[in-house]
C-alpha cells in the first residue's frame, strides 16, 4: 500500500464519520498539518504507531496480505517515469512524479523530464496517470496540477498531449 493510497482511506472515513480534520488529528495526537499533507498524499512517511492510532479511530485496520503475482493494472507511474526519463543520465523517481502530480510543483532539478513527459507522451499514458494518481485526491487535482507544472516548465502552446486529457 502506497502513502498516498492510506491517506485516501484515511480521509474517506473521517468524512464518513463526520469529522473535521483538527479533531480527527487532535484524537489521534497529530498536528491537523500533518493530517492534511497525509490525506493530500503529501506526507512522505508516517510511523506505524501514529498510522495504528489514526486506523484505529476510525475503524479499520492495515492487513498484511500476500502481494499479488500480477499487476491488476497497468503502472502509469512507472511508465510515465521511464518515458520521461530515457534522454537523461538521472531517472524521474516515481516518488518525485507523484509529489509533482499532487502538489502542482515539479522539481527544477526535473522540470527537463516533465517537458520531455508533457510534449512526447501518449495520450493514454498521461490519461492513465492522471486517473492512477487522481485516485488518490479530490476529482480534478491532478489534472490541474498538471497544467500547474506544464506553465511551471514553459509550455503554453497547443502541442502536447496532455492537453487532450479528459
Amino acid at each position: 500500500m502506497l502513502i498516498q493510497e492510506l491517506g485516501s482511506e484515511v480521509r474517506r472515513a473521517r468524512q464518513a464519520q463526520g469529522l473535521t480534520q483538527a479533531q480527527l488529528a487532535a484524537q489521534v495526537g497529530l498536528s491537523r498539518n500533518t493530517l492534511n499533507r497525509l490525506e493530500n498524499g503529501l506526507f512522505p512517511d508516517l510511523g506505524i504507531r501514529k498510522a495504528d492510532a489514526l486506523l484505529e479511530r476510525l475503524g479499520l485496520e492495515l492487513a498484511i496480505t500476500p502481494a499479488a503475482r500480477e499487476r491488476k493494472s497497468a503502472d502509469f507511474v512507472g511508465m510515465a517515469c521511464t518515458s520521461a526519463s530515457v534522454s537523461f543520465r538521472e531517472a524521474l523517481t516515481p516518488e518525485e512524479l507523484v509529489h509533482a502530480l499532487l502538489s502542482g510543483k515539479a522539481a527544477s532539478n526535473r522540470e527537463a523530464h516533465f517537458i520531455v513527459l508533457l510534449e512526447e507522451g501518449p495520450a493514454a499514458l498521461l490519461q492513465g496517470l492522471v486517473e492512477q494518481v487522481g485516485a488518490w485526491v479530490k476529482p480534478g487535482k491532478v489534472k490541474r496540477n498538471l497544467a500547474k507544472i506544464a506553465q511551471q516548465v514553459g509550455l503554453t502552446g497547443e502541442a502536447g498531449a496532455w492537453r487532450k486529457i479528459g
